[in-house]
């Protein structure tokens, strides 16, 4: 089994296959995706609400991430591993530099994402410069979530859309390997997935970005609410657990998911 790496990511984007994500924060379920062929394995921040139970994820510690990384990185023979920054843990580049060396380290991810645009370019390039993979996150930012006010489609506006274009162009050429887009219109995802040479990863944004990611437990059905833009592949499943994540695979892989339904104009 091929270990999937920052280049082949970028070669996928490039032969247009389509890249496959989903969240794990343990070995049981992160080496179920692994053997599904789940391309990217994200520990996410997330694991705030669907493991420790809070409304956001501005609870999460950076010691909650290293834990949960450290307990997914082993079992993966196939899954690019990718752990976020938690809220405040890359408020400098120094701190940047010395959490995202704890994510690889100690927990074994092999990229780190952070949330933010044209703020966050100092610190990508001083990642990027130590050799540290990025995947920079737009659109809406959980962790921005009491100063947004709520979980909203973000690009709407002429404006947004185009600042959210320039932050991208600009975070790419800084250095970010991967850009994540979470809760835009199509038209926009499209428009930057076309204007960026890497890969561009999608949760809410249409079916037409390089690849799509899902919290795992949404994909399940076992969320205590689960987005307009997720589907439950679980129901109805005969495989089980397994036979739903090759469902997902199968899915983003064939363009099928997600629908228009289940996109946002």
């Amino acid at each position: 089994m091929s270990k999937i790496t920052v280049r082949k990511l970028r070669n996928m984007k490039q032969e247009g296959d389509k890249i496959t994500m989903l969240t794990a924060y343990d070995a049981s379920f992160a080496q179920m995706l692994d053997q599904q062929k789940v391309d990217v394995i994200l520990v996410g921040d997330s694991l705030g609400m669907v493991i420790q139970g809070h409304e956001s994820t501005v609870s999460v510690t950076m010691d909650d991430m290293v834990y949960h990384t450290k307990t997914v990185s082993p079992v993966c023979r196939h899954s690019l591993i990718l752990g976020d920054l938690p809220f405040m843990s890359y408020t400098s580049k120094v701190d940047a530099i010395k959490n995202a060396a704890r994510l690889m380290q100690e927990g074994g991810a092999q990229m780190v994402k952070l949330e933010g645009g044209e703020p966050q370019i100092e610190n990508v390039t001083e990642l990027s410069r130590h050799g540290v993979p990025v995947c920079a996150h737009l659109g809406l930012q959980p962790q921005s979530v009491h100063k947004l006010g709520g979980y909203f489609v973000q690009g709407r506006d002429p404006k947004v859309a185009e600042k959210m274009l320039d932050d991208a162009l600009v975070l790419q050429d800084a250095g970010a390997d991967m850009v994540l887009l979470e809760c835009v219109p199509v038209a926009l995802a499209e428009k930057i997935t076309k204007a960026l040479d890497v890969p561009v990863i999608g949760i809410g944004a249409g079916n037409v970005c390089d690849g799509q990611v899902l919290v795992l437990q949404d994909m399940l059905g076992i969320s205590k609410k689960a987005p307009s833009f997720s589907q439950d592949f679980l129901t109805g499943q005969t495989e089980g657990i397994s036979g739903a994540v090759k469902a997902y695979v199968e899915a983003v892989k064939s363009k099928a998911f997600p629908s228009e339904a289940q996109s946002f104009v």
